[in-house]
């Protein structure tokens, strides 16, 4: 609770640094038509978490006969912002347990103000790079047990490589967000405002080091990779992760995808590795509605005693009532048996129920209001209110707003 507090409190340069975003969101989204929101059409959060995962990329413009090198580079490049404030009512008082970004009872708050380069490579222009800087409440959480103190605003920052190999093989060398769960760091690409219990307690946020993404076929999509581990672009021991990924897509509503992540996350040792598999399946049913659900099991061998787990279930429906309107009920249920190694530090099983309400009140899709409702419900004692008092339970109003400008 005390690092949460810490962690929420706002300084007046991350406030600054928000403000400089959004005004360069509103001056650039003036200057060109930018659709960064696919709503009507279901880009679920596990597309957005692929494209930033290093899935084959897109053949970039043309460039015009004559432009110099440099010149073609640069016209590939997409430059993108993102401002995210928040306010949220805590039924305790306090601030949220167990959550990702939205923690600060009472309280106006910025999560994250965004600005980013990318260039994807091709085939035709085989080098590539992305650098995304993240100010505010969200990269101090997101970073707390991060040793490097150098990195803590670099949400990603990654150079590629498309060797000419079958359809492309693209090589990620960098730092760059997990390509594990159905949810990812931006609310706007997500279908809730709140990040799910299994994006915080259950799987890793980012890693450091290399992968390789290969595009087998129009259905099939592999990745392998080799990072320090989980959350730390500073290696806290001497060990190396593993990180396996397969994506199926056998038509364009059906997408089932499995991650394997292994390796020694333990500070000091190489000893009790680490097992996660993560499984995300979406479907979407008609042009109005979309589901999505997600699986999670994590084991770890401490240095004594047995193996400890925690296994977690999501799912999740978007009803996209009119081109203004989506309402997007959440559930999920976690099982902590892990407590303090991995997950939520207690011993528990908790279950969340959260309904989003989404509004775009402008004809426009990078604009959008998010209101919710979210309930923490626990086997155990595990909240407290600002008096004291033991509660096994948390519920709180949220109301999002977000801004993002791309000019891709």
């Amino acid at each position: 609770m005390k690092m949460c507090t810490r962690l929420a409190s706002r300084s007046a340069g991350v406030m600054a640094a928000g403000a400089v975003v959004v005004l360069m969101s509103a001056t650039t989204a003036r200057a060109q038509q930018s659709e960064p929101f696919k709503s009507v059409t279901f880009v679920t959060p596990t597309a957005a978490a692929s494209e930033s995962s290093a899935t084959a990329a897109e053949p970039q413009a043309a460039a015009a006969p004559g432009d110099p090198g440099y010149v073609t580079f640069f016209k590939s490049t997409e430059l993108g912002g993102l401002a995210d404030f928040y306010y949220l009512y805590n039924s305790t008082k306090q601030n949220s347990l167990y959550r990702a970004f939205d923690i600060s009872h009472n309280s106006f708050t910025l999560s994250m103000a965004e600005i980013w380069l990318n260039k994807a490579p091709t085939m035709d222009s085989q080098v590539g790079f992305k650098v995304k800087l993240n100010f505010g409440q969200a990269p101090r959480l997101m970073n707390f047990n991060e040793p490097n103190t150098d990195v803590l605003n670099v949400e990603e920052g990654f150079v590629s490589y498309m060797a000419k190999v079958g359809k492309g093989l693209q090589i990620d060398v960098g730092k760059f967000v997990t390509n594990a769960g159905a949810e990812v760091i931006e609310a706007k690409d997500n279908w809730n405002y709140s990040r799910s219990l299994l994006f915080q307690n259950a799987i890793p946020l980012y890693h450091a080091g290399v992968r390789a993404n290969y595009a087998v076929n129009d259905q099939w999509n592999v990745m392998f990779g080799v990072v320090n581990g989980w959350n730390n672009v500073s290696d806290n021991n001497t060990g190396k992760s593993i990180m396996l990924s397969a994506t199926y897509k056998p038509n364009m509503k059906l997408s089932l995808i499995e991650n394997y992540i292994g390796g020694p996350e333990k500070a000091g040792t190489n000893e009790g590795w680490r097992h996660m598999s993560d499984t995300v399946v979406s479907y979407t049913v008609n042009d109005k509605t979309s589901v999505l659900g997600n699986f999670d099991y994590t084991a770890e061998k401490p240095l004594v005693g047995d193996s400890l787990h925690l296994w977690g279930i999501a799912g999740y429906v978007k009803y996209q009532a009119t081109p203004v309107f989506a309402v997007v009920p959440r559930i999920e249920y976690l099982d902590d048996k892990a407590g303090s190694l991995i997950g939520t530090g207690v011993v528990q099983k908790l279950t969340d129920v959260t309904v989003t309400l989404e509004m775009k009140p402008v004809a426009t899709d990078n604009f959008l209001f998010r209101l919710e409702y979210r309930g923490d419900f626990s086997d155990q004692e595990a909240f407290a209110d600002d008096k004291g008092a033991p509660k096994k339970s948390q519920n709180s109003i949220i109301f999002g707003m977000l801004y993002s400008f791309s000019t891709k």
